[in-house]
């Protein structure tokens, strides 16, 4: 069976940045910084190994504002900007990407996650298995029989990993991954600025999705008397009705964009 393996180049690229810095801070003789660059394409290298998949595509966010800004002004409204020494790289690597003739996929308004689940999802609905790297665990929302998530880790400048797949996550939540969508509304996520309901952390958001669903069936048996909730969390729960509803439609990444392409072989993109 094929193999696809996409990668949320900003996510990696931020990785492999801050995993190799300090004294080991990788520089060029005429003090352009490489560290960013040598440990993208480490981690790059080694899922190819690992893997050796039919296809490759690399996805990478762009500045300009997203769905997701034009739904809630202060989506990331708390990051802060990219280091200087990072963004001088960005442009380098994908240069390097470029020569290697590996497919980059920029898309305005939308995020490389919903480039990521938009190419993850076309290639399972052609019996293609996917795998998705990257460091962003908004990604378990996707994975199904068909799509994985690998997870990097770097340390000291080496890369280690960890896969995802379906009985892994139900191991970890007791949900189907599809259902993390619900718990994130749930309860937000501040690394994004989404606020979700004030006080409810992932251990009640779980619980709540186990018995419920799904935040709309939540607030259907709410608003019928046919829910559960007591005290301080059923008044919580009332009054951020549209915070919950808004978070959830935030930190879905199933948001499909129209892409259009030839699929590239990694036997074309290798440089020998």
């Amino acid at each position: 069976m094929e193999k696809l393996v996409v990668i949320d180049g900003n996510s990696i690229i931020n990785r492999a940045f801050y995993g190799i810095l300090g004294n080991k801070m990788l520089m060029t003789a005429d003090g352009k910084y490489t560290n960013a660059i040598y440990g993208f394409l480490s981690i790059m290298f080694k899922i190819l190994d690992d893997l050796n998949p039919d296809y490759l595509a690399i996805a990478f966010d762009l500045k300009a504002p997203t769905k997701r800004h034009k739904l809630y002004k202060d989506y990331k409204g708390t990051r802060k900007g990219m280091p200087d020494e990072l963004a001088e790289q960005m442009p380098i690597l994908k240069d390097i990407l470029h020569v290697m003739n590996i497919k980059i996929i920029e898309k305005e308004e939308y995020e490389a996650d919903d480039i990521l689940g938009t190419l993850a999802n076309m290639a399972a609905k052609e019996n293609i298995n996917v795998t998705i790297l990257s460091g962003d665990r908004d990604t378990f929302q996707l994975i199904n029989n068909k799509i994985n998530v690998r997870i990097p880790h770097t340390k000291a400048g080496k890369t280690e990993t960890e896969d995802y797949d379906e009985n892994k996550i139900k191991e970890i939540y007791g949900l189907l991954p599809k259902k993390l969508i619900e718990v994130k509304g749930l309860m937000g996520d501040t690394s994004d600025n989404i606020p979700g309901i004030p006080g409810v952390g992932e251990k009640t958001a779980i619980k709540l999705v186990k018995e419920y669903g799904s935040i709309e069936n939540l607030y259907e048996k709410v608003e019928n008397n046919q829910d559960t909730l007591r005290g301080t969390l059923r008044n919580k729960v009332i009054e951020n009705k549209n915070l919950a509803l808004l978070s959830k439609q935030l930190r879905n990444n199933r948001y499909k964009c129209t892409i259009k392409y030839k699929n590239r072989r990694i036997k074309n993109t290798r440089m020998e």
